[in-house]
C-alpha cells in the first residue's frame, strides 16, 4: 500500500535538535512513538496516520544519532536518551503527561523514562522489548544468550559499524528481513531509508554505541544493582505488545512482570508477526495502542 504523507518536524531541544514525523491534530492527546535498531521514525509511518484518525497528535522522532536528529559523540546511555524524550514531551505538550510507545531500543528508553519520571508518562505501551530488569536477569539463560549474540558482536571496536555502513548500508535491509516472520513481504524501496541512514559511518557508530554503552552499564556493579534491586516500579498503566515470531527475543521475557509495575501489566500477543511489528503489522500495532490509551481514559472518567 502507498504510505500516506506525513508532516516532518525539526525540533530544537536543550540537548540536541530532533527530527520527527507527525500526524493528527496538534491539539490532540500526544502520543510519542520511539523506534528501535536499525530503524528510524519511518518505522511508524503506517501507524502514525491511524492514530491521527483517532484524534491523537502522534509524533515519532528519530532518536539520538539516527536520521535527521543530531549525532553527538556521547550520550547513548539510558539516562540521557530518556532525558531527550522528556524534553521532547515538554516541548510538544508542556505541563501534561504523554502516551509513550516504544519498540526495541525505543521500548528500553520508554521503560526508563516511565520508571524515573512518572509524572511525564500517562500510559506506557511497549512493542517487543523486555523490561530492562527482566532482560538483565534472563539474558544469561542459554536460549536468550544465543539469541542475543549480536549484542556481544557490537562490543568489538570499529568492525560492526564498518560492516553496517559498507556498500551503501546493504546489510541493513538484510538484518531487518531476518527479524521478520517467515514469508513477510516488504519492498526494497520501503527499507531503503534505513540502508541510506546507516551507510554513513558516523550514523552506524552512533547506532552501535547504544549497545556498547548498555554493556558498559551492565558490567558496572553499581548500575547492575540499581537495575536489579533499586529500579522504581512503573506507575503508568502498561501494555506489552509482543509479536510471537521474534527471533531475537524469547516469549519467556513476557512473563512474571508484576514486580516491576504498580498496576497489573497487560500483555497482548501478535501471532505470526516478527520482531519489526510496526513495519510488519501496523494496523494491529495501532489497534493495540489505541485500545490501551482509551482504556486509561475510561478509567479516569470513572
Amino acid at each position: 500500500m502507498d504510505s500516506p504523507p506525513l508532516t516532518r518536524l525539526s525540533i530544537p531541544l536543550d540537548s540536541l535538535r530532533m527530527q520527527a514525523l507527525e500526524a493528527g491534530p496538534a491539539d490532540g492527546p500526544l502520543v510519542l512513538l520511539l523506534h528501535g535498531f536499525p530503524e528510524l521514525s519511518e518505522s511508524w509511518r503506517d501507524v502514525l496516520p491511524l492514530l491521527g484518525e483517532e484524534g491523537y497528535h502522534a509524533v515519532a522522532p528519530d532518536l539520538r544519532g539516527y536520521g535527521g536528529t543530531d549525532r553527538p559523540a556521547r550520550g547513548y546511555d539510558l539516562d540521557t536518551l530518556a532525558e531527550d524524550i522528556e524534553q521532547l514531551a515538554h516541548h510538544l505538550q508542556p505541563g501534561h503527561p504523554v502516551h509513550l510507545v516504544g519498540h526495541d531500543w525505543g521500548g528500553a528508553i520508554a521503560y526508563h523514562l516511565a520508571a524515573l519520571r512518572p509524572e511525564v508518562v500517562d500510559t506506557l505501551t511497549v512493542v517487543n522489548c523486555p523490561h530492562p530488569s527482566v532482560m538483565l536477569r534472563r539474558i544469561w539463560k542459554p536460549a536468550q544468550l544465543r539469541r542475543s549474540w549480536y549484542m556481544f558482536f557490537f562490543q568489538l571496536p570499529w568492525l560492526p559499524e564498518r560492516l553496517l555502513s559498507a556498500h551503501g548500508g546493504q546489510r541493513v535491509p538484510w538484518l531487518i528481513r531476518r527479524g521478520m516472520a517467515p514469508g513477510t513481504q516488504v519492498s526494497d524501496e520501503r527499507l531503503s531509508p534505513y540502508a541510506a541512514n546507516l551507510s554513513h559511518p558516523a550514523a552506524a557508530r552512533a547506532a552501535v554505541e547504544y549497545y556498547r554503552q548498555s554493556m558498559r552499564d551492565l558490567l558496572n556493579p553499581a548500575h547492575a544493582r540499581r537495575m536489579l534491586w533499586e529500579y522504581p516500579r512503573i506507575r503508568a498503566p502498561f501494555r506489552l505488545v509482543w509479536a510471537e515470531e521474534d527471533p531475537a527475543l524469547g516469549v519467556e521475557l513476557t512473563t512474571d512482570l508484576e514486580p516491576w509495575f504498580e498496576e497489573a501489566p497487560d500483555v497482548s500477543y501478535l501471532p505470526g508477526v516478527g520482531h519489526f511489528a510496526p513495519l510488519e503489522a501496523p494496523e494491529q500495532v495501532a489497534t493495540r495502542i489505541v485500545e490501551h490509551v482509551k482504556s486509561r481514559r475510561r478509567r479516569a472518567v470513572h
